[in-house]
C-alpha cells in the first residue's frame, strides 16, 4: 500500500494506491465523510487489481477547497476529470460507494470515452428535488453556511469515542469506523482535529430534478453495477427500482449489510465486483 498525492490546478488530491499497477486499474470513490480507508477491506479480495483510493477533495488527507468556496456536487466531477487528464489514464473501472456513487455516475455518464465498467455501491444516481423547491433549498443552504461559519469547530474528546460514535452514526463495525476515524482524525499537541472540512456539512445550494438524473443515467454508455445492502438506506432502493431501465447495460446485487456493506462484509460484494468486471 503506498500512499499517494496528485497536484491540481488550485488543489492536491490525495489517495492509498493498492496492488500493482501493472494490473488493470480501479479508481475509487469514496462517500460523504468517509475517505479512501473505506475501500481497504474490499481490497483484500479484489487482489486482481490495482486499487486507486481517493481521498475526495474536502476529506481525508486531500486538501480542503480554498477559503469561500464550497462543496457543489459538480465540482467533484472536475476534480476527477483534471485528475484523469493530468494522469494521463487510459479508461479505466470506476467504482463509488454512496456520495462517490453519485460522482462516478455523473463522470461516467459525461465523459463515457474514459471509463470501461462503472460499479456503484448504495447508490444509483444523484438526490434530485423538484425544481419547485429550489428557492427554499438555496435559502437554507445560505443559511446553513453563515451559521457554520459563525460556530466553533467542534473537536474530537478521544479517538475511542470518536470510533463508537462512527460506528454508530453508520451502523457499521467498530473495526470499519476505526479504519475511517484514523485517517479523518489528526492528533496536534495532544489535541484531536477532524481532517474533513466543516463545508462539506452545510446544505447543498441545488438539487438536481429527476429529469435531469434520468438525462445522466441514459447517457452511461458502458457496463454498470450496482450493490445494495440488504439492510442499507430504503431511499437507494427506490431509486433503483424507479430509474433501472434508464441504464442500457445494467447489473444489480443484494448482499447482506447495512449502507457501509463494501467494508463490514466485503467479500461477497468482492465476488460480484469480480464477476461483473471478468464477463464479457
Amino acid at each position: 500500500m503506498q500512499e499517494l498525492h496528485f497536484e491540481l490546478s488550485y488543489l492536491t488530491l490525495r489517495g492509498l494506491a493498492i496492488g500493482s499497477p501493472q494490473k488493470p486499474m480501479i479508481l475509487a470513490l469514496h462517500g460523504w465523510l468517509d475517505n479512501a480507508a473505506s475501500f481497504l477491506p474490499l481490497s483484500e479480495y479484489l487482489d486482481d487489481f490495482y486499487i486507486v483510493a481517493l481521498d475526495v477533495t474536502g476529506h481525508g488527507n486531500s486538501d480542503h477547497r480554498a477559503p469561500g468556496n464550497h462543496y457543489h456536487l459538480m465540482d467533484f466531477v472536475h476534480d476527477i476529470h483534471e485528475l484523469v487528464e493530468t494522469q494521463g489514464w487510459q479508461p479505466f473501472i470506476l467504482l463509488g460507494h454512496s456520495m462517490g456513487g453519485i460522482i462516478a455516475t455523473l463522470y461516467a455518464s459525461c465523459f463515457n470515452d474514459k471509463v470501461n465498467k462503472l460499479i456503484s455501491i448504495e447508490s444509483f444516481g444523484p438526490m434530485t428535488k423538484d425544481a419547485a423547491s429550489s428557492p427554499a433549498q438555496l435559502r437554507e443552504s445560505i443559511e446553513s453556511r453563515i451559521k457554520a461559519n459563525r460556530s466553533k469547530a467542534r473537536h474530537p474528546s478521544s479517538l475511542d469515542h470518536t470510533i463508537d460514535a462512527r460506528a454508530k452514526a453508520g451502523e457499521m463495525s467498530k473495526a470499519s469506523a476505526s479504519l475511517l476515524v484514523a485517517r479523518n482524525v489528526e492528533q496536534i499537541d495532544g489535541q484531536y482535529y477532524f481532517k474533513t472540512d466543516r463545508k462539506l456539512r452545510t446544505f447543498s445550494s441545488l438539487r438536481i430534478t429527476e429529469e435531469q438524473a434520468e438525462a445522466f443515467l441514459r447517457n452511461i454508455a458502458c457496463p454498470m453495477l450496482v450493490v445494495h445492502g440488504d439492510k442499507g438506506f430504503e431511499s437507494m432502493r427506490a431509486a433503483f427500482s424507479h430509474r433501472k431501465s434508464w441504464v442500457s447495460q445494467l447489473r444489480s446485487v443484494e448482499c447482506s449489510g447495512h449502507h457501509h456493506v463494501h467494508m463490514d462484509n466485503p467479500q461477497p460484494v468482492a465476488t460480484a465486483i469480480r464477476e461483473f468486471l471478468n464477463a464479457d
